[in-house]
């Protein structure tokens, strides 16, 4: 059953949520399924949860970075346990080292660890590698960060031309009162 709804409504999500699980009930090891309900358990900000479901994906599939990478990022977004963050991301990048939203994430967590010049170098590559709408909301910000507000306001105007509703880019600009 393909289910359709808009991520930013928490209703959806609680419903996509439950039909996730009925269908888990009968296959507990889908990945696909387990894929999803990780998604709708991060929008509905069920952190614990959706750290158990990745876990359980990297032990079904220890060769698929995606999963790591997921963790990794959803850690250092939220600003915690970065050093395991961190490892869960270089991880990633050991399996798909061309990843530029892997690539994103490394640098993500680098910033988070206070280490901009890193966070810079990895992000400016990730995004010349993929213009991304979220990879522009990072690289941003870290420019940001290093009163290179010009550059910042720049590389946020072409992520907002890839994805004007990108929901990490429109958080971080409201966050920093950026005007682009």
């Amino acid at each position: 059953t393909r289910f359709k709804c808009d991520w930013s409504s928490d209703v959806c999500s609680s419903d996509l949520q439950t039909l996730l699980e009925q269908a888990l009930a009968e296959s507990a090891d889908d990945q696909d399924l387990l894929t999803e309900q990780s998604l709708a358990l991060e929008k509905l900000r069920r952190h614990d949860d959706m750290e158990t479901v990745l876990r359980k994906l990297m032990r079904l599939r220890p060769q698929d970075p995606q999963a790591y990478n997921a963790l990794g990022y959803s850690l250092a977004d939220r600003n915690i346990r970065l050093d395991e963050a961190k490892k869960l991301i270089l991880q990633a990048v050991g399996m798909a080292p061309d990843d530029p939203f892997i690539a994103d994430s490394l640098g993500w967590v680098e910033f988070r660890l206070g280490r901009k010049p890193e966070a810079l170098k990895i992000l400016q590559s990730a995004f010349q590698a993929r213009p991304d709408a979220e990879i522009a909301a990072h690289l941003g910000e870290v420019l940001w960060s290093m009163d290179q507000k010009d550059q910042a306001l720049d590389v946020w105007r072409r992520g907002l031309r890839q994805d004007a509703d990108n929901e990490t880019l429109v958080e971080t600009l409201r966050r920093l009162g950026a005007q682009p």
